[in-house]
């Protein structure tokens, strides 16, 4: 019997496909019951495959019926070709020839949201990673690059709209109700890439200028009534464009740029040539219904798939292990754009925040995996935070080992080589070495490793010789299927502070050439060794060393360090990162000390030395609010485990929260007069100033909730319910979810009755009640029967079920097991309709192996109890078969 189990396919048993596509012509005729798609694909047979010469024609194929087949306009008989759930196979073709397949498709029943579907009256695709072998038979591979030809007939009326990649190249009326749009695509993509939209949508329009003088016409399209929403994200498109070409040289290339906002999208947003289909949720935006950090989020996320028209399109991946080549890559532009238009200080902080909390996390899971992985089962199970966000920090490494200029260079060079092509990590990594005369081979490491690597530090001042030496050890633990690892090449910026609080200027000892950088008060120090030392010459006191300067490196820092050490530094470092990573670092020493009182079963000490800093943070005002309001910002529960082999749920935060209380009590007059000052002066309008005091705003009432006092309450509502602006509104609203307060669930209920007619503000809704550690599963249940739930729409799962599982940790992870049955049920549930989604869930169980024996035993059960699933999909399959190896 053959076995049914999902079998992994590996990097190393790539090889070229037997056949080329090089034309695609498709025609969809679109109906309400069956759409029916008509595919001629061009072929020729790739001749410099030996093994092709005499090989069969196999293509992709999924949940489609087929028709007809016909070679070069004859009709195959049914003996001539093989049919299987997965493929159509024909034996015997010739090296070059036309394929017409004909096939029906019924996209109103596609609740997986890959492919074809249709969902609140809108023709929609999702085609990466391998969704479009369920529109037509294909070649289903990132290599296989084709110009497209799409006609597209539909009902007039209910989808006046008929969208596809590329130009426009004709409209005509059908009669009968019905018309046909026709578009091509110049540019040869891979079929991942193809999009097609048909709706009945409004329409944003504007247009942008390249530097060489053509004039692009873009065109934003949402639900009727709501354009103006999409303002921001055309002025975002706008500045991406302009961006690109100043800092890469890079022009848009065809006629049109089109955004459509779909509100049923598994994905945050997709970069079809020329047609991007982003979840509504990252083009909706106006201060009434979205928050600043929606504004960030949509302007990242437009300038992100924006990008990928050069890094992703123009250049794309030659298979999937290659993912990070465009994604990582991509993730830097659109940190780097958002950086230059945005507040980038404490947008790299959040940036960091990001990286530790859920990609170092896991780094050190079952799914621990290299950026270029070496296997997989289901692709779609490697869109991680590794491929994506530690994929960036990589590329931020090259540019800070060869500097701005050189980066620009090696870009310049990439796009000159591989401009149409379909590539591997090796000629990105070729191309900036190339262009800059150095050898990456070591850095290559970071491309092939799993695994967060620690850098142990330690220091030695010589008064006599006024010498500061650096010592630096670095190691990486044992992965899936990597037990050692090599040494990586590290760049770790640094600076000395003075007992003055200022910048000393560097020297290294003469000749050594292990350092990097213009700036005389900040260097880069380039660790290749498993140890090094380097020494500072001419330091004429004792200085207080600033590690990791901008976060130059994805690596965990060991670094003993004086409390009184960390509060200077957090009072003085002129860098932004290291002076929030020193409040962070005082805030985990301390967590770890009350973690040890609470196992003890003694009482709580006080955390004075948080306090104490915190108490000059908050004084501090000179301090810009936005950064402020993240200096004051405890680590997340979840980055907090991080520290631990095992996991004490209840001990970790229950030490968090006593250390907010502290805060919030030694404080409270302070507290309360900063923030009656900023109610008094107001926190309305745009930019990032009064972005920052809304932030800060929030926070200090988030300590105000946490002191206790019996007005912090009333003032929550009063801002809730005076707020001019979402970012306000939904702040009081999350800060009340944390509060024992009568006054909760009064307001709970208000918000939802002013907003139960926007689904994104919903969203919301949702999500900060799953967050709070006083929603109980209870609570969740109720919810998940709410008429403003739906249980098949991607955004509410995320926003309830993911929130709860990955943010309200101490009732996910209740005792009793009761939430990891819950979201069992959820799972097992969701797969049966949208593998993506459900996998997506099924990460809040990764973290077994920390976890106590006996919470291990009950999410143990249940993940065998997913696993027994009959029919259960390759992507959840995966995910749990590695979380129980």
């Amino acid at each position: 019997m053959k076995d049914s189990t999902p079998q992994p396919i590996f990097l190393k048993d790539y090889r070229q496909p037997d056949f080329w596509i090089p034309e695609v012509h498709l025609h969809f005729d679109l109906s309400e019951e069956k759409t029916r798609v008509t595919s001629k694909l061009f072929l020729q047979r790739n001749l410099e495959q030996s093994t092709s010469k005499q090989a069969p024609l196999v293509l992709n194929g999924e949940q489609l019926s087929l028709v007809s087949v016909k070679i070069d306009g004859r009709v195959l008989a049914e003996n001539l070709y093989e049919i299987s759930p997965t493929s159509l196979r024909i034996n015997g073709v010739p090296d070059k020839f036309e394929l017409e397949t004909v096939v029906d498709i019924e996209p109103q029943k596609n609740l997986s949201f890959s492919g074809l579907y249709k969902t609140s009256g809108m023709f929609c695709t999702q085609c990466e990673a391998e969704g479009f072998r369920n529109i037509t038979y294909f070649l289903d591979r990132p290599d296989v690059m084709s110009s497209f030809k799409v006609t597209i007939q539909g009902d007039k009326s209910k989808y006046p709209l008929l969208l596809s990649n590329g130009n426009p190249v004709s409209r005509r009326d059908l009669g009968n109700g019905r018309h046909e749009a026709v578009w091509h695509d110049p540019h040869k993509k891979p079929c991942y890439l193809f999009a097609l939209v048909a709706s009945d949508l409004g329409v944003l329009e504007d247009s942008f200028t390249t530097r060489s003088g053509r004039k692009v016409q873009l065109q934003i399209f949402s639900r009727h009534g709501t354009q103006d929403r999409c303002r921001h994200a055309m002025e975002s498109l706008k500045w991406s464009m302009k961006w690109d070409e100043d800092v890469y040289g890079l022009e848009y290339d065809l006629d049109l740029f089109m955004i459509v906002a779909a509100d049923d999208f598994n994905m945050g947003a997709m970069e079809n040539k020329g047609l991007n289909i982003f979840n509504a949720s990252y083009v909706l935006a106006d201060p009434q219904t979205a928050t600043d950090a929606d504004f960030d989020a949509i302007t990242a996320v437009v300038g992100h798939e924006y990008f990928h028209n050069w890094t992703g399109n123009r250049v794309t991946c030659r298979d999937w292990f290659q993912l990070s080549l465009k994604e990582g890559l991509t993730v830097f532009r659109d940190q780097r754009f958002s950086a230059d238009v945005g507040a980038a200080e404490v947008l790299r902080i959040d940036d960091v925040i990001r990286l530790r909390t859920h990609q170092f996390a896991e780094d050190a899971g079952p799914m621990a995996h290299p950026i270029r992985p070496q296997s997989y089962i289901s692709i779609d199970n490697f869109y991680t935070m590794t491929v994506y966000e530690k994929g960036s920090e990589v590329i931020r490494m090259i540019e800070t080992i060869l500097g701005r200029d050189g980066f620009r260079k090696g870009m310049d060079l990439y796009f000159k080589r591989h401009d149409g092509q379909a590539v591997t990590t090796e000629d990105f990594v070729a191309a900036m070495a190339d262009a800059n005369e150095v050898d990456l081979t070591q850095f290559k490491n970071w491309y092939d490793q799993a695994g967060t690597p620690t850098i142990k530090v330690s220091t030695e001042y010589n008064a006599a010789k006024e010498t500061f030496a650096v010592n630096i050890q670095q190691h990486c633990g044992p992965s899936p299927g990597q037990p050692e690892k090599k040494p990586y090449h590290i760049p770790i910026t640094v600076g000395l502070l003075g007992a003055n609080g200022k910048e000393l200027s560097l020297q290294l000892a003469d000749g050594d050439r292990r350092s990097s950088g213009t700036d005389r008060t900040s260097m880069v120090l380039h660790l290749r060794k498993p140890h090094d030392t380097f020494i500072f010459e001419g330091v004429k006191e004792k200085p207080v060393l600033s590690l990791l300067r901008g976060f130059s490196a994805p690596v965990k820092a060991d670094f003993e360090r004086s409390d009184v050490e960390l509060g200077f530094l957090i009072a003085n470092d002129t860098d932004g990162f290291s002076r929030w990573e020193a409040a962070q670092t005082l805030v985990v020493r301390m967590v770890r000390d009350l973690v040890e009182d609470f196992s003890a079963k003694r009482t709580l000490r006080n955390p004075v030395s948080v306090v104490s800093a915190f108490a000059a943070v908050l004084k501090d005002k000179a301090i810009d609010p936005a950064f402020k309001a993240h200096l004051l910002a405890l680590p997340a529960e979840s980055y907090l485990w991080q520290f631990y082999d095992v996991v004490d749920v209840d001990a970790i935060h229950t030490a968090r929260e006593h250390i907010h209380q502290a805060i919030a009590k030694e404080n409270a007059a302070v507290i309360a007069e900063q923030y009656a000052a900023l109610a008094k002066a107001g926190t309305e309008g745009q930019g990032h100033e009064m972005a920052g005091k809304r932030a800060l705003r929030t926070r200090l009432l988030d300590y105000m909730i946490a002191s206790g006092q019996p007005d912090a309450a009333e003032a929550a509502v009063k801002q809730r319910s005076t707020a001019k602006n979402m970012t306000d509104e939904l702040g009081a609203l999350s800060v009340l979810t944390r509060a024992n307060s009568p006054l909760r669930a009064q307001e709970i209920a208000a918000y939802r009755e002013k907003w139960k007619n926007e689904a994104l503000v919903v969203n919301k809704w949702l999500s900060v009640q799953a967050a709070s550690p006083l929603t109980k599963l209870e609570d969740i249940r109720r919810l998940s029967e709410d008429s403003l739930f739906d249980k098949t729409n991607p955004n509410k799962i995320y926003a309830l079920y993911v929130a709860f599982a990955r943010l309200n940790l101490v009732n996910f992870h209740d005792v009793s097991g009761e939430g990891y049955r819950f979201i069992a049920d959820q799972v097992i549930d969701i797969d049966s309709r949208n593998p993506q989604v459900a996998s997506r869930l099924v990460t809040a169980f990764q973290c077994l192996k920390q976890l106590e024996m006996k919470r291990q035993k009950l999410m143990h059960t249940e993940l065998k109890r997913i696993l027994a699933k009959p029919g259960l999909s390759s992507n959840v399959f995966e995910l749990v078969s590695k979380t129980l190896s």
